[in-house]
């Protein structure tokens, strides 16, 4: 779209959200004069958008009373986002959110001139997202909840089990939600062991909305707490690995979980704590270069086993 084409939009979208606005102040907000805005009302007069105009010094502009205009006129670059994220929202593969998407898709694509409809068609078709698979049957069903206690500020009382325990009921008061190398967390306040917790979606077995409502801090950070809480995790393994590389192979191998690494004079120290020397074991193995295991021994042993197993799968 031309730059006054968006201009003429946002005027729309402007008096349909402010009601009344003089033509000083819509100068000021499209960065127009006052006979470019009278300009733009004519243009969405011809378009068959009727707008009703006070006369005076200034005057003043606001649509016909009752008339209501779905907000679906879109730039290329709003296409874009928007098409982009449809796709992420796809490739999460969540339980009961694939028919809502392709119902989005198609609401969108019906409302969009031909020009759009074939843009977001190509990004439909050529563009292609790749995030790792979600547990969809276990995370789906429990979203829904928590961004409901997330938007009221409500509490929440959940059946979770940490790893190899029996599960407890918590009262917890959710922060804010993650989604990383293929979890689901939820961060927030838990009451029984009275401070910050991170719980993973997974093994979330219950969830009740509860009338308690609280306060959340300002400016948390989910992923930033994630970060800095792996390490204190409760009832987990001290791990300690140096890794034979440099930051840049690091960060490419790793993304985020390189900012956690310590320059050595051997390589780079991972320093970490696991509830499953087996899983970490997996993600070591699939590291592009040499590693040390300094701690735990368990860790070594589930390295040694990961091995063997890959080793009888290449023998057979």
């Amino acid at each position: 779209m031309s730059g006054p084409t968006i201009r003429v939009l946002s005027l729309l979208e402007l008096l349909q959200s402010h009601g009344r606005l003089s033509g000083t102040e819509l100068a000021a907000r499209l960065g127009v004069d006052k006979r470019t805005v009278r300009r733009y009302i004519q243009a969405l007069e011809q378009l068959g958008i009727p707008v009703t105009t006070e006369q005076g010094c200034d005057g003043g502009y606001m649509l016909v009373a009752g008339f209501k205009l779905p907000p679906m006129m879109f730039t290329n670059d709003e296409t874009l986002a928007l098409s982009l994220g449809l796709l992420a929202a796809h490739n999460l593969n969540l339980a009961d959110t694939q028919v809502a998407i392709s119902s989005v898709q198609a609401k969108l694509e019906r409302v969009m001139p031909a020009k759009l409809k074939s843009r977001a068609r190509a990004i439909a078709d050529n563009i292609k997202v790749i995030l790792p698979a979600s547990d969809t049957e276990t995370s789906g069903q429990h979203l829904a909840p928590l961004l409901d206690a997330l938007e009221q500020q409500r509490s929440v009382t959940i059946r979770y089990a940490s790893y190899q325990q029996a599960p407890v009921f918590r009262q917890v008061d959710p922060y804010g939600l993650l989604f990383r190398s293929g979890r689901w967390y939820m961060s927030g306040y838990c009451h029984l062991r009275q401070e910050l917790r991170t719980f993973r979606l997974d093994r979330l077995q219950q969830i009740e909305l509860l009338q308690q409502c609280f306060n959340r801090p300002a400016n948390f950070d989910t992923a930033e707490h994630f970060t800095s809480s792996l390490y204190g995790m409760p009832g987990n393994l001290d791990v300690q690995v140096m890794l034979h590389t440099d930051k840049h192979t690091a960060a490419q191998a790793m993304g985020e979980t390189a900012s956690m690494l310590k320059p050595q004079a051997e390589g780079l120290l991972l320093s970490t704590r696991t509830d499953s020397c087996y899983c970490l074991a997996q993600w070591l193995s699939q590291l592009p270069f040499d590693f040390s295991i300094i701690e735990p021994p368990e860790l070594k042993l589930a390295l040694k086993q990961q091995a063997e197993r890959l080793m009888n799968i290449a023998q057979r």
